[in-house]
């Protein structure tokens, strides 16, 4: 399950209720997209590490970090080139990620 919802993401892009829901789904294939892509570079799932009755809430920043990569997604369909700089993440995202991920040395 999503850690955002189609809402907040609308309201993170600042879009209006002009669009309706014409574009829900896409939104919500980008959360999906964005939180796997997350859970990957954590190395673990999201929901399973925290949020049970028993667990510590999603951290702020890492809900944050979903929610910018889904609106970078949804705005950037493409790859993002600013200048002469590609940008596979938007600025912080990797930051984000980078303190809460767990690594193993399996020898």
């Amino acid at each position: 399950m999503a850690i955002i919802t189609v809402a907040e993401l609308k309201e993170q892009l600042n879009l209006t209720d002009d669009l309706g829901t014409d574009d829900d789904a896409l939104l919500g294939r980008k959360i999906d997209a964005a939180q796997d892509h997350i859970e990957r570079q954590l190395g673990f799932n999201l929901e399973a590490r925290y949020g049970a009755d028993d667990q510590d809430p999603i951290p702020a920043a890492l809900v944050e970090a979903v929610s910018q990569l889904a609106a970078h997604w949804y705005e950037n369909r493409e790859a993002s080139l600013i200048g002469v700089n590609g940008y596979a993440l938007p600025f912080g995202v990797q930051e984000i990620v980078d303190g809460y991920r767990e690594y193993s040395f399996d020898g």
